[in-house]
């Protein structure tokens, strides 16, 4: 089965219809499919951060979202440990050239442990950092 990283911009997107990438990010998720997920807990918690400023139907939206992936068998969501942050702080202080978010720097230790090539990212970093961001090369729909 494949496997596919997901990044904080996917999952916002396709909660948010008002999302510039909500159309890339649902045609995208029905076209890939059977798909297995990778996702992060550093990754939901900025999503959970983005949509506490929303209001209560997108917070409850965002806690739907998280509770659902918890149990969804073709997703694997990654936990947070200090292992992994301070790994992230390495690759955050070795790229200084970079804008790169330490969220970033974790996704991308992520994915190379899990020999992932492939995001459900449109952030240009996945592409600086040698993925391929599909919502990047996905068609508006």
């Amino acid at each position: 089965m494949r496997f596919v990283f997901a990044d904080t911009g996917y999952w916002v997107a396709l909660l948010n219809p008002q999302d510039d990438l909500h159309s890339k990010a649902t045609h995208l998720s029905k076209s890939l499919q059977p798909v297995h997920i990778v996702t992060t807990e550093v990754v939901l918690t900025e999503v959970l951060n983005d949509f506490s400023k929303r209001g209560e139907f997108f917070r409850n939206l965002a806690i739907r979202l998280i509770e659902s992936l918890r149990s969804h068998a073709n997703t694997t969501i990654v936990p947070q440990s200090s292992q992994q942050f301070d790994e992230a702080l390495q690759l955050y202080a070795q790229r200084l050239d970079k804008d790169w978010s330490q969220t970033d720097c974790a996704s991308f230790n992520i994915m190379g442990e899990y020999g992932m090539t492939e995001a459900f990212a449109y952030d240009k970093h996945f592409v600086q950092a040698g993925y391929t961001a599909l919502l990047r090369n996905c068609p508006a729909r």
